[in-house]
């Protein structure tokens, strides 16, 4: 049983002048708060203390605790866990701001050119995100590409470009990465680069491309070009669906596309610009035999017999 601050020291008073009762003595053995003032009494006997007057003992105590801030005792093993956990945020704040990726995102009709940390140059097109460790880079040169980029790579330990369809590593070089959904295409304007994917590894030079589509490679042709065309406003082709064609367009113009079922599958080898809507339509229907509409953020291809 709890006692009272004035129970506490009615006991003390007693046991200073020797007249305390058993029981008052081990109750004041067994609080912590008075086991010290034992050892303070067998220093102190010989000595008798006045008759304990109630009230002016409570008046005394009330005044002293008014005057003094209240000290809350520290438990040393509260302590300990206290730095603990105090450290243990710091570590993980560290360690969690240390694996923060750095992220680059382009929106629709959007491009973005920047540098790595170690000077390589990134151009990235519409709609695209790319993220890397800023922290780590020096010695991992590895990011994660969700779109298309055009990477002029300074030469060092490998670089790689991670999709979600292969993983493409150089040391220093010049290439074109398209990676959106299951698809990825890969082209090499300088140098070597390896393409990885479902435990196959393709070595592609200079002048070379590749395309692998869920999984599997579709497509590995010579290429001339120095460059991407989108680097300068234009989006080509070479046989793609009309669907394809315009999930590009898309990305270039903030536009919505209504395109009849039986016209999806058409064929297209061409180009379109990136700076004007109405002539990048009539770049890609008039092949096609096809026209279109435009209503404010709305187009409609047609078959031409059908309009």
């Amino acid at each position: 049983m709890k006692c009272t601050i004035m129970e506490k020291d009615y006991i003390l008073h007693n046991y200073l002048n020797g007249t305390a009762t058993q029981e008052e003595i081990e109750q004041l053995k067994a609080d912590p708060e008075y086991a010290s003032y034992i050892k303070i009494a067998k220093t102190t006997q010989g000595f008798d203390t006045p008759d304990f007057d109630e009230k002016a003992t409570f008046k005394a105590i009330s005044e002293k605790l008014e005057q003094q801030p209240k000290v809350k005792k520290l438990n040393p093993w509260a302590t300990v866990l206290k730095i603990a956990a105090v450290f243990a945020v710091i570590v993980t704040g560290y360690l969690y701001v240390d694996s923060l990726g750095t992220t680059v995102s382009t929106s629709v009709a959007e491009k973005q050119n920047f540098n790595l940390p170690d000077g390589s140059e990134v151009a990235l097109n519409a709609n695209s995100t790319i993220e890397y460790n800023k922290n780590k880079w020096d010695n991992d040169r590895k990011l994660e590409l969700d779109g298309e980029a055009y990477f002029k790579v300074t030469k060092g330990n490998t670089f790689t470009v991670q999709t979600r369809a292969g993983a493409v590593s150089v040391l220093g070089t010049q290439f074109n990465v398209f990676a959106r959904d299951k698809k990825l295409q890969v082209h090499c304007y300088e140098g070597l680069v390896s393409v990885a994917f479902n435990d196959t590894l393709i070595k592609l030079p200079a002048g070379k491309n590749l395309q692998i589509k869920n999984g599997i490679l579709v497509t590995k042709v010579q290429s001339i070009a120095k460059a991407p065309s989108w680097i300068d406003n234009e989006s080509s082709f070479e046989n793609a669906t009309l669907e394809t064609v315009l999930q590009e367009l898309k990305r270039q113009y903030p536009i919505v596309v209504n395109l009849p079922d039986n016209v999806k599958n058409k064929r297209f080898s061409g180009s379109f610009t990136h700076n004007d809507i109405d002539l990048a339509l009539q770049l890609i229907c008039a092949p096609l035999n096809l026209t279109y509409t435009i209503e404010e953020d709305q187009v409609t291809i047609y078959a031409a017999k059908n309009k």
